[in-house]
């Protein structure tokens, strides 16, 4: 109540059914319109709902009150004036409003949760756009909130401590990539990976373009064998920094970002009344203030933070263990969000929405709700089964006596990122493959004198197409190899396009090159004799003599943690 008596309403209990269209509405108007205002349909429709406003409004009017047929008190209660007795028998027909303006939005919007949680839909007024914050990224990333290929989103959580006091240390950090994770999810959306990237992983930052507040760009210089993390903050260095730093290490390109700061962990956690963890011992750690004993409990607000924050006490005492932890509990927090009564309540889908939004900054490709709703609703169809978190490999830095930093795993760590790149699922999610053209790889395979084949780059290397000619005459015994030059635009995977006639040529070449049954297209028609086939280089060629399928399976001994695993308890 206010100093006038007037009653105030939670913006989370605004959310009222609408029997003609059958869902819910947000009513932001106020609960008691002016004396002189025309009822309108939905007006007339809350009066029958609410005795009070509609005894008032029959007092001031009866006329039009008598109009409005019948709502007075008996109307409401359904023992009132024939009117109302009616209108409580009929059942309105629900329809479609052609006015809707609830959006579809996901709880892939907050810090390293906001993509994960995509399985799951949450509806969005207009007015949440004012909560996110943007970051221009330059020529890095994606316009386009949605594409028909594979999706890579940039998940950051920031150590910012800014706004936060003391309460939890260096209140003046600017904030680094304290956790980063880079998001994949395949073209055919049947599963996503999620790659944890250490921050402490010794790797070069880039020189990085920064859009400053005044519309000018300001080049911030590179640095060699610094520590991941500060490759945000560092310098002035923004998102975009952090994303061009993840393309030097991976070879994978971030289409978006999304970050936030501790805020996000610890509103999102109380948002959806909490996430359940496990614990494989008791845990008693005074920097993050994480006490909890062995067993499964459910954290929100400043404990969830002190989970995720946790690594003393878990493990080797160190990020990657710390990884693990986080892994646990975003994987808890998609179950949670997946299957609770949040996605059916209106209440809780408005708190969890404002929450949500004005946790998060991203790229200007999705810098609005309903660039996050299109976002969403390309990705919902990825079931939690087929979501695998998992850490990029590392080994010690060898050039440390004192084993503080990490290096990529030189064997490992090109596999997986591969595996990424070629959309390989870390699941057992298994992709549908036509009997037809897995029949293309089957047969005989012309003698290696008579391969005859043109090359084209359309992969973007310099030099790719005379390389492979090289390889192909130097290494296979294949002559007739020609440079075609380069395609008329790159394209995203390696095609060789054949005659009937030349379908044992195209099994020798594709045995060669490692190619997928996929890469290979059969014309129609037999081709003339000393006919080259057509090889086509794509994003996906890597180098002469490196197959061009990836590896069907994840390399051994890697950190990973499927999202739909419950038995999964820190040590």
């Amino acid at each position: 109540m206010d100093t006038q008596g007037r009653k105030h309403v939670d913006p989370a209990d605004q959310w009222v059914f609408d029997p003609e269209t059958g869902s819910y509405q947000l009513r932001l108007e106020p609960e008691d319109p002016p004396a002189r205002a025309v009822p309108t349909q939905g007006s007339r429709r809350r009066a029958e709902q609410s005795p009070t406003s509609s005894r008032r409004r029959a007092e001031q009017s009866p006329t039009s009150s008598r109009r409005a047929g019948g709502h007075g008190r008996g109307s409401g209660g359904g023992s009132g004036g024939r009117g109302g007795a009616s209108a409580s028998r009929r059942k309105p027909k629900p329809r479609k409003s052609r006015k809707q303006k609830a959006l579809l939005w996901t709880a892939g919007s907050v810090g390293f949760v906001l993509v994960t949680v995509s399985v799951g839909g949450y509806l969005v007024f207009q007015h949440f756009n004012g909560n996110i914050s943007t970051v221009d990224t330059g020529n890095i990333g994606s316009d386009s909130a949605t594409t028909s290929g594979p999706v890579n989103i940039l998940v950051i959580g920031t150590d910012s401590r800014q706004g936060l006091g003391d309460k939890y240390g260096d209140p003046g950090s600017v904030g680094h990539a304290d956790t980063t994770i880079l998001f994949h999810v395949s073209a055919d959306r049947s599963n996503a990976t999620a790659l944890s990237i250490p921050r402490d992983i010794i790797t070069d930052v880039p020189d990085c373009p920064t859009k400053q507040k005044d519309g000018s760009t300001k080049i911030i210089p590179g640095t060699d064998n610094v520590r991941f993390n500060t490759s945000l903050g560092q310098d002035g260095r923004d998102p975009g920094c952090t994303m061009r730093t993840v393309k030097a290490l991976t070879g994978i390109t971030p289409d978006h970002f999304m970050m936030a700061d501790f805020n996000a962990v610890k509103d999102l956690s109380t948002a959806i009344g909490g996430v359940e963890v496990c614990l494989a011992k008791d845990i008693n750690d005074p920097k993050s203030h994480l006490k909890l004993s062995k067993g499964r409990h459910v954290v929100e607000g400043d404990q969830a933070l002190a989970f995720v924050r946790t690594r003393h006490s878990v493990g080797l005492g160190g990020d990657l263990s710390r990884i693990e932890l986080q892994q646990q509990f975003l994987s808890s927090m998609i179950r949670k969000m997946k299957s609770s009564g949040t996605l059916t309540s209106p209440g809780k889908l408005f708190k969890l929405a404002d929450v949500a939004t004005k946790a998060l900054t991203v790229d200007t490709g999705i810098g609005d709700v309903q660039k996050l709703s299109s976002l969403a609703k390309d990705l919902s169809g990825v079931n939690t089964k087929n979501i695998t978190f998992a850490t990029v490999p590392v080994i010690d830095n060898p050039a440390e006596k004192v084993h503080a930093t990490v290096v990529l795993d030189p064997t490992k760590a090109p596999t997986l990122f591969n595996m990424v790149k070629q959309d390989v699922s870390l699941t057992e999610a298994k992709k549908k493959q036509k009997v037809a053209d897995a029949s293309k790889l089957k047969g005989t395979m012309a003698d290696p004198a008579y391969v005859r084949v043109e090359v084209y780059n359309g992969s973007g290397i310099f030099g790719a197409a005379q390389d492979t000619v090289d390889w192909l005459q130097n290494t296979k015994g294949d002559p007739r190899s020609t440079n075609g030059g380069n395609a008329s635009a790159d394209i995203a995977k390696t095609t060789l396009e054949y005659a009937p006639n030349q379908a044992d040529q195209a099994r020798r070449l594709a045995d060669w090159m490692g190619l997928p049954a996929s890469a290979l297209k059969e014309g129609a028609k037999n081709a003339k004799a000393l006919a080259n086939m057509t090889l086509t280089l794509g994003k996906d060629f890597t180098g002469a003599g490196t197959p061009i399928t990836a590896p069907t399976k994840a390399p051994a001994g890697i950190q990973k943690v499927v999202a739909n695993d419950k038995n999964v308890c820190a040590k």
